[in-house]
Order: structure tokens, then sequence, then C-alpha cells
């Protein structure tokens, strides 16, 4: 809502107070103001000039001469390429010295050797927003009303020595979408009174109900229709005090009728829709609900289909306005005019805005008539309209008001006590002061005693319902810097990040310092996808959503891959081919047995690796990621959490993956050892249907990683005694695993074993084609003495007896 302070200061004496000012005292009160316009951006020595006479100028065919008068004696001789400059207009003059809004000085100066002494402008020259001119007054020179006086400064008589200030309203402030609902909340924020235009009407002729009909037949969506009937109105533009005050809300003036009924809905807030009267079949107004396949051309020229949800304003035989949106284009006020049937209503916010979105015809009118609009401000509202058509287009307004009520409005009337109120605020208000801030609200005080207050809320004020929101008013008046800070008493617990919060947070630190780009995809995927990768979730429905965006978001995913691989062909198809991508979130498991059930949610950890270990440099060679780059990723990660122990990899193949080159992750605690992750290289098929390179992929369920895992870091002292090192190579079956042997190391050198690393695998002639020779360095370490070479021949015999017990041959 953009809101004039020299209109605002019509209804609130806002002197001593400026605009900036102002802004930061309603901010504080609860209402963002989120900026201020300077509407005037520099318009000194810019006057109203009138044009005395216009010449062509001798040596341009574009260019005119003009002798220009703007009040000081002496006619200026301006020289002005404007195609619609002609003698007898009022226009703006720049004058010499000017400096304009675009910073452009205003100098005597030749064209094409004539002297030009100023300028006569354009309304963009003045940095006005010309798209809300009409369309004559866009181009070329802006012509002013012939009754204006010479020599006044232009930013007086635009309405430019203004200040806008731009209200960032929440849903429930709708009071604020009108001049005189901010006029409240100003005049209650400075403690002045609000003076309230008046609303008398000048009635003559006979009564309206001669020449109108009001009937309504959808008593549910419209509870109060009113209209009035003017006769004799002259179409014409508004007055430029008028159109002023439109502009500086940002509304287009269109002609004197059409104006005075947005510049009231701007004043009170309540919408109003003026009628061709003779368009209409015999003055009739029937509000009823939209027959199936009905049809209406708006005043926006566009065929609207209907449906029976939508609110129409009818004459009995054809469709004349979407009530609470935009009227028809066959009761539209017209150059030819001459009587109108000016509409006033309290039109239901639900339909309005069903109406509004269904057809995606938003306007200044619905949107205020979605947040339900002050049934106190119908009639008011109606007559301040018919009273300016009455004044500006010289209309007669008929005797009466003609109306229909299907409902009854009454006041809501809430008790407040002073203890509820101090006990919530932290405050020690008194009754008296709770008073004064809602008399200042204009709230009313029905009855009052020591300790409670009867209050009535106006209807303007739809959003005080409860006792806790007359607390928040007197919260806001009372101010909240004024509210005392309070101690907490009694024990308190610091607040700290879960052991759960605190594992997500390092594995994205870890990731984020490895290298690795966070990736946050849709919840939502493809059932295609929903179908793949599920050995972490054997037996899992795809959960459907009720109302899908479309058919490749219309599950719950089952596993992150998809929506990685996804986010890495897109980067692969921008040029990015070396990608490391992690997500962390939650995955959704149902079964047919619980389709009715909210899904199970899984923590996950999905990692994604593909394109280049590290780029080409002089001394070394680019190479592609492989299975080992993602697997060291992993092992990083449950290093870190204390769980390098207890997890193991097995060359099982996990569903959608490489059939050698992938592994299921297991993961042992006390009750035995259960399934947490798969990881490996994506299957040739899916890399191909995807456009990918090798892509290597991990996902982890982190539930049992995260009850099992340790953060505390036990330190130790550096070794005092030396280490040995021994290596030992063995011969094993070309299927046997690795990991295996060095668990078994592990197991059988215990405490003592301080590092163990396999260095080389070969196989070739020297050994059977179905064998493999694995070499492996051990490290021993005693901390509390040194070994001695019966110690460590022992030691290192009981490990070799363990290897040959597990098929090893000791290499030769």
């Amino acid at each position: 809502m953009n809101v004039s302070y020299q209109w605002l200061s019509q209804y609130v004496d806002l002197s001593g107070v400026s605009a900036a000012e102002l802004a930061e005292k309603i901010t504080r009160s609860g209402i963002e103001i989120d900026h201020v316009e300077q509407r005037n951006k520099g318009l000194d020595h810019i006057v109203v000039g009138y044009v005395v006479e216009r010449e062509k100028h001798p040596d341009a065919d574009k260019l005119n001469v003009c002798k220009v008068d703007v009040g000081e004696g002496d006619y200026l001789q301006i020289v002005c390429g404007a195609p619609n400059v002609d003698a007898g207009q009022k226009v703006p003059v720049a004058k010499i010295g000017a400096v304009m809004p675009g910073g452009m000085k205003i100098k005597r100066a030749k064209l094409r050797g004539v002297e030009s002494q100023g300028m006569i402008c354009s309304a963009k020259e003045l940095a006005m927003n010309d798209k809300l001119l009409p369309k004559e007054m866009q181009e070329g020179i802006l012509v002013l009303p012939a009754d204006l006086a010479l020599g006044q400064p232009i930013a007086e008589v635009l309405g430019l020595n203004d200040e806008v200030l731009e209200f960032d309203l929440t849903p429930n402030r709708s009071d604020c979408l009108s001049m005189l609902g901010a006029a409240y909340e100003v005049g209650a924020i400075l403690s002045r009174p609000v003076t309230l235009p008046s609303e008398e009407v000048e009635e003559a002729g006979a009564q309206a109900s001669e020449h109108i009909s009001v009937s309504i037949q959808a008593k549910e969506a419209c509870s109060h229709y009113t209209a009035r009937y003017i006769a004799g109105v002259k179409i014409a533009a508004s007055p430029l005090w008028l159109q002023n005050r439109l502009l500086a809300a940002g509304v287009r003036p269109i002609n004197n009728i059409v104006d005075i009924t947005n510049f009231v809905m701007l004043e009170y807030g309540q919408p109003l829709h003026a009628f061709d009267a003779d368009k209409l079949s015999n003055g009739r107004i029937e509000v009823r609900m939209a027959n199936e396949g009905e049809t209406l051309v708006t005043l926006d020229g566009q065929e609207r289909k209907l449906d029976p949800s939508m609110l129409l304003i009818t004459d009995g035989v054809k469709p004349v306005g979407l009530a609470g949106v935009m009227g028809g284009e066959n009761s539209e006020v017209s150059e030819s005019t001459v009587n109108i049937l000016l509409e006033s209503a309290k039109f239901d916010g639900g339909t309005i805005r069903k109406t509004a979105r269904e057809l995606g015809l938003r306007s200044e009118a619905s949107l205020r008539f979605e947040k339900e609009v002050n049934s106190e401000a119908v009639v008011p509202a109606l007559n301040r309209a018919a009273e300016l058509m009455r004044t500006i287009a010289g209309g007669t307004v008929a005797s009466g008001i003609v109306e229909e009520h299907t409902g009854s409005f009454e006041r809501t009337v809430i008790t407040l006590t002073v203890e509820k109120t101090n006990r919530l605020l932290g405050t020690s208000l008194t009754a008296e002061e709770i008073a004064s801030i809602l008399n200042r609200l204009g709230l009313a005080i029905v009855s009052s005693n020591a300790d409670a207050f009867e209050v009535q809320a106006p209807g303007r004020r739809g959003d005080i319902k409860l006792d806790v929101d007359l607390i928040e008013e007197v919260a806001r008046l009372y101010g909240y810097d004024n509210i005392p800070t309070t101690p907490i008493e009694g024990a308190t617990t610091p607040g700290h990040l879960t052991k759960s919060q605190r594992i997500r947070r390092e594995l994205r630190r870890l990731l984020a310092d490895g290298g690795f780009h966070e990736a946050v995809t849709y919840s939502f995927t493809h059932p295609n996808d929903a179908a793949k990768f599920k050995t972490l979730v054997p037996g899992s429905k795809p959960v459907p959503l009720a109302m899908p965006m479309s058919e490749d978001r219309s599950v719950l995913r089952t596993s992150f891959i998809p929506s990685l691989l996804d986010a890495a062909t897109y980067n692969r198809n921008r040029k990015m081919e070396d990608i490391a991508l992690f997500e962390i979130g939650s995955l959704y498991v149902s079964d047919e047995e619980q389709a009715a059930a909210l899904p199970e949610q899984k923590a996950v950890l999905t990692v994604l690796l593909t394109g280049r270990r590290q780029a080409s440099q002089w001394n070394i060679k680019a190479e592609p990621v492989d299975f080992y780059d993602i697997k060291g990723v992993l092992d990083s990660i449950f290093s870190y959490l204390g769980l390098e122990r207890q997890v193991e990899f097995r060359s099982e193949r996990p569903l959608d993956f490489h059939p050698g080159r992938s592994a299921c992750i297991y993961l042992k605690g006390q009750e035995g050892e259960t399934l947490i992750g798969t990881v490996g290289q994506i299957h040739p098929e899916l890399q191909m249907e995807k456009d990918l390179d090798d892509t290597y992929v991990a996902e982890i369920l982190l539930e049992q990683v995260i009850a099992l895992a340790d953060l505390d870091i036990e330190y130790v002292s550096l070794p005092r005694f030396p280490a040995v090192e021994r290596d030992v190579a063995v011969v094993l079956e070309r299927s046997a695993e690795v990991g295996r042997l060095m668990d078994v190391i592990k197991e059988a050198a215990g405490e003592l074993l301080e590092a163990v690393n396999v260095f080389d695998v070969y196989t070739g002639d020297r050994i059977a084609e179905d064998k493999k020779s694995v070499a492996i360095s051990l490290v021993y370490l005693n901390r509390e003495r040194t070994f001695t070479d019966e110690e460590i021949t022992e030691l290192h015999g009981k490990v070799v007896a363990a290897l040959e017990a597990e098929g090893a041959e000791l290499r030769k």
C-alpha cells in the first residue's frame, strides 16, 4: 500500500513529523515501511507557463520556436521539438538555472541558430511515472489544465512536492489497505485525532428506487449490497488534485467517474463500481452465482469462462460484472454515459479469492475483498463517492439508497484484564494507561472496572477477535522498546545441538572441506526413478502425491541417487565435468499394508563423484576418479566418527550398480550387523541413459551411524618407544577379499598393531592365473617399553599363522 504523506496529512496533523521520522515510528509500532519515495526528484525553477505563440523553426522542420509567458513580464523564447506543442497551452517550463531530475542543467543555448531560454517539459522529464498517464500524455510535452495560474511551481501543481510511504502489510492488517486505515494507525501512534471526510450527500429529484432495484440470490456470498443513482453526469478528465492523489498511489487516472471510485477505494478500503445505468435492463441489479459455461467479457477485453463457484452481478438478463473482481465491458462507463448506478457491497472474501485465482485476474478490488472489507464502510464509501460525482462530474444524486441485507454485522466485544495484560507483557501498566492506548486506537470501551474492560472492536479491525489480540495492540502502542527485560528464574538448560544435529553439521563441514558441493534436490521424483537403487529399502512402495506438480514430481523419493545423477547431468550439459556432490536429507519408506499411514522417514547421506581426480599440470597427469576415491571418502567419514573398526565393505552387488565395482556396507553393533549403505559405480546402462562418464555414488543410512558414532576425541601422548615395521607377502585366490585379511591381522595382533596397509597387489606370470599376491606393511608399537627381537618374532609369527589359517600362503 502506497501512502502519500500529503494526502495522509488531510486526516491527521503531521506537523513536526517528517516522512522519514513517521516511517520509523510506524515500523517500530509493528508495520514495516519498506521505502520512503521522494516524488520531487529536483524540480526547482520549473513553473507553469503559457505558450503565447508558436512558429516553425526557420532551419529545422521538426523544431518549433515558442514565445512563453511564465508570469514574469517578458516572454521567454524557447525552441521545442515536441510535435504536440501549440499556442494557447499551459505547460511546465524549466527556466534557465533549473537542474532536471536526470541531472541536465538548463542553460541559455542556440538551436540551429535560434536562441532558446529554457525548456518545455514532458512528464518523463519531470520524473513522473508516465506509464500511469493516458497515452496522449505520454508522448510529447505535458499539457496542463487551462485554469492554472502562471508561475506556479510545478511541484505544487502536480502534487510532486510529496513523499510516499510504502507499507509492507502482513495479511492480518488489511485495515491499512486504505488511507483512513493508515490515518487511524498514525493517529494512534502520534496520539492525534483523525479527521474523517464528510459523508453528507446533497440529494435531489426522485427516489433512487424509481430508477434502480437490487436483489441478492447468492445470500452466502453477498451479505450487503447498496446502490445509488446519479443522473446527468458529464464524463471528462478528473481535476488535477484527484489525478495527483491517484498517481501518488500508483493508480492510472482514466476519467472522472472511474477515478472517483478508485479514489474512494483508496480512501476507505471499500471497492466501488460504476455501471452505465442506461445499459442495464430496467436499472436492475441481481447478485447470483454463475451458471456452468456462462461467459463474460470483462473491462480488459478478455472473454472469461465462468463456473458456478463465481459470483456475478447481472441485470436479470445478462452478466454485467464479476463481483469484487472486475466489471463487464457491456456496462462500462464511456464518454456517452449520462446516468450512473454506483455499487458498494460486502462480498464474501473466500468466494472472491477463488474467482480471482481461477481466472488469474487479480485487481485492487479483489485484493481488498479477499481480506474481508469493513462492513461499516459500505454506506459511507457509497455516499462519499456519490457526493464527489455530484461536485466533480456535475451529476444529480437521486434521493435514498437502494440496498438489500442478507446478514447482520455485530461488533465483537472482548473482555480484557489488566492482570493478564501485564502478565503476558511483563509490564506494570495501570488500567488508565491501557484505556488510553485503546482509546487512541479507536477501540470503544463499553464498560470497565478496576481490573477489566469490555472492549468493542470496530468493523475495520477484523483482526481483533481475542483478548490476546488486544494485548498485542497495547504492546505495539506502548512500544516494544519500553517492555522491560525479565531475567529467567529457576534452573535453566543451556541450548545445544542434539547428537544428530551435531553429526550432520560435522558431515557437511568435512565434505565441504574435502571439495564437495552440497546439493538440495526435490523430495519428489518420477515413479521410474523411485523404483531404482532400492537395496537399502527393499519392498518399499513409492508414496504418490495427491496433487503433484507434474509426473516428474509425482511420488516421494526412496533414494537420493537419481536426483544427484540428474544434477550431475545438468552440470555436464553446461561443461562442468568434474563433479563432487553430496546431500543430507530424508527419504520416505512405506509398504502396501501401511499405504494409508504416513511414510517412515530415514535420514540419508548420499555422495556422488565423477570426472577427474585433479586437473592435469606440467608434472601431473589427469586421472579419472575410481571406486577407491569414493570409498576413501567413506573411510574418512567413518574414521572421524570412530567407526572404522565396526564398518565392513562386502562385495555384494547392490541393485542398479556396476556388477564388479560396487559393495554393500555393514555396521557391527551390539545387536549384530546391519546393512547401512551401498557404494560403487552406477550401472553402465544407466550411465549411458544419463549421458555420464564413469560415475560413483554412495548412500548411507544415518540413524544407526549416528547412534554408534563417537565424536569425543581422546588425546594420547606421542610414543616414547620406537615402532617396528614388518612386511609380509601372501598368495591367495583372486576372488578372495583383501579386507578379510586386514580383519584377521587386526584380530591377531590386537592393541600392539599401530597400522596396517596394503602396498602392492601382483598378478602375473610368476604365480598361477587364479592367484594374486598381496604385500602388506605392518607397524607394531608398544607404548610402555621397547620390543625385544623375540617379542617381535613371536608377534609377527602369530599374524602369519593367522593368515595361513585363512588360506593365504606365504610368498617365497
